[in-house]
């Protein structure tokens, strides 16, 4: 069975959004071994100056990093306003191509509000974008279980139609 990590900088506090990352995680575990590792993120202060949004970002992307290197054989994604897009039979395929040839653990990363340092991007060179358009890291990644989600349902020929 695949197994499919997700390392995201901060927490979800709002129930309905729980209730609903839940909903899916219950979902995927028919086809896959989900773990969700949440890490925390760094205060920013109101009106931080760039120094400090670069040493926020480089702080969340240590912890990211230190998370990765305990799993040296797995396929890593990032999620970054620069990757590329894909659609749901796309990624689809993009997942069904890495379980077969080369790994059978995925891992996606969701970076902190500030994004991911220049070290993180530079060490992993596969990353997809859902939308140029930024979104609040709690729907990331309820978009990103859904795809995932919808991705075994194409996988597997079965209707979709939530």
């Amino acid at each position: 069975m695949l197994n499919i990590k997700i390392v995201c900088v901060g927490k979800i506090r709002e129930k309905s959004t729980k209730d609903l990352l839940s909903e899916y995680e219950k979902r995927i575990s028919k086809y896959a071994k989900l773990e969700i590792i949440e890490l925390d993120d760094e205060k920013i202060p109101q009106n931080a100056s760039l120094s400090l949004e670069t040493q926020v970002k480089v702080n969340e992307s240590k912890k990211i990093l230190e998370k990765l290197e305990k799993y040296p054989n797995s396929q890593v994604i990032l999620l970054d306003l620069k990757g590329k897009q894909y659609s749901s039979e796309e990624f689809a395929q993009k997942i069904e191509s890495i379980q077969t040839y080369s790994s059978s653990t995925i891992i996606f990363v969701i970076g902190g509000s500030l994004g991911m340092s220049d070290e993180l991007l530079k060490s992993y060179p596969d990353k997809i974008c859902f939308s140029r358009m930024t979104f609040p890291h709690q729907l990331i990644r309820l978009f990103l279980l859904e795809q995932i989600f919808r991705a075994f349902k194409i996988l597997n020929n079965e209707t979709y139609h939530k």
